[in-house]
């Protein structure tokens, strides 16, 4: 990205307090040519859909808000997910820890001691070129080794495949000629014994006559015809070897790219129960203690399969499910959910949200091995 990109990038400025959000412009737009500003608590969504920034910088007086205003956009809004973005905390000396947590669990993801004000100005834009930077990063569109890992399963597949049906079509070949050969013989037969029964005149020279000239010269064609086929099929098999021997090559190298699984459930607990039992299966966990935890996570990485539990104390796990299926870019993860409840309408209910099967807590080893593997193979 160069430094024309960079300062043509749109920043937002999100916070309700207009005194602050004209300081913070103020600094950024010595740097940067987009900075827009919003204030108004009720144009929260309508104004990220209308700027669609690539950093939103968060200047509310006090995390809770700054948590509340990003839970609120992505419960609200579709577009969220569409925009590539990264963002940035605004907080004082007393909110410093608890913010670095929430940036190293990836709910945010970078913030600057901004109150009171120091003598390093220069941090608040700094703090967008880090960001912009990053984001250049994830926008270039190359696919990841989890994508690149999908295809080439998928493709060493084909080598079975292709291997089943070169076999069907040997035997089908096969049964073909052989089938050829025994009508032959039997017509021949028939014809010899119809021509023992008759004996009167020239017919009998007749018969035999048709049967070499006509009926087993028409057999004859008809078995060469099919050796072509043969020599078809061997061409085939012999032509597609270095193929198969690329597609077994992806397949093993397939092999050593592990599927990530999502784990989201707000019980550390559970998290651990999960890692144990699927921790030495060839899979990449990934834990998140929240519905937004986890769409957060998303934004940068594209689960094979999501572990979600139903009741969460932000966005339940149905408001997730439903969200993420909405989504054109997380339509196709596949989802389970988890629950500690048994209960039929919360089973149907997360069916008809997306999701593909059902655990019930506490889990049972096999019962959720075999659905994790059922989904992703």
């Amino acid at each position: 990205m160069t430094s024309r990109d960079l300062a043509a990038a749109h920043i937002m400025i999100v916070t309700d307090n207009v005194t602050d959000a004209d300081l913070i412009k103020k600094h950024l737009d010595t740097e940067f040519c987009h900075v827009v500003t919003s204030t108004d608590p009720d144009k929260a969504v309508a104004d990220f859909e209308l700027h669609m920034p690539e950093v939103l910088m968060l200047a509310f007086n006090s995390l809770g808000k700054s948590e509340r205003y990003y839970l609120e956009l992505y419960r609200c809004s579709r577009k969220i997910h569409t925009q590539p973005h990264r963002t940035v905390i605004l907080c004082n000396k007393d909110e410093v820890k608890h913010v670095y947590n929430l940036c190293k669990k990836e709910l945010f993801d970078d913030y600057i001691l901004f109150w009171p004000m120091t003598y390093d100005t220069t941090r608040l834009p700094m703090s967008v070129y880090h960001a912009l930077r990053e984001l250049a990063v994830t926008k270039t569109g190359e696919p990841t080794a989890a994508e690149f890992a999908a295809q080439a399963r998928r493709l060493a597949e084909l080598e079975t495949m292709l291997e089943r049906q070169m076999v069907r079509g040997s035997q089908q070949i096969e049964a073909t000629s052989q089938a050829v050969t025994q009508a032959e013989q039997k017509i021949g037969a028939a014809l010899d014994g119809f021509s023992r029964q008759l004996v009167q005149g020239d017919l009998r020279t007749e018969i035999n006559r048709i049967k070499r000239d006509e009926v087993q010269r028409q057999f004859h064609a008809a078995s060469e015809s099919v050796k072509p086929l043969k020599q078809w099929a061997q061409e085939l098999r012999r032509e597609c070897t270095p193929h198969l021997e690329s597609a077994r090559a992806l397949g093993a190298m397939a092999g050593r790219v592990q599927p990530i699984v999502l784990v989201v459930d707000d019980d550390e607990f559970q998290h651990r129960i999960v890692g144990q039992i699927l921790e030495h299966k060839g899979y990449h966990l990934t834990f998140a203690g929240s519905g937004i935890e986890a769409l957060k996570i998303m934004r940068k990485t594209h689960p094979s399969l999501i572990l979600m539990d139903v009741m969460m104390p932000d966005m339940d796990g149905l408001e997730v499910v439903r969200y993420i299926k909405s989504a054109p870019q997380l339509a196709d993860i596949p989802i389970i959910m988890m629950t500690g409840k048994s209960d039929k309408n919360i089973v149907i209910e997360s069916l008809n949200a997306g999701a593909v099967g059902f655990v019930v807590k506490p889990f049972d080893r096999d019962t959720l091995l075999s659905k994790v593997v059922q989904t992703l193979h």
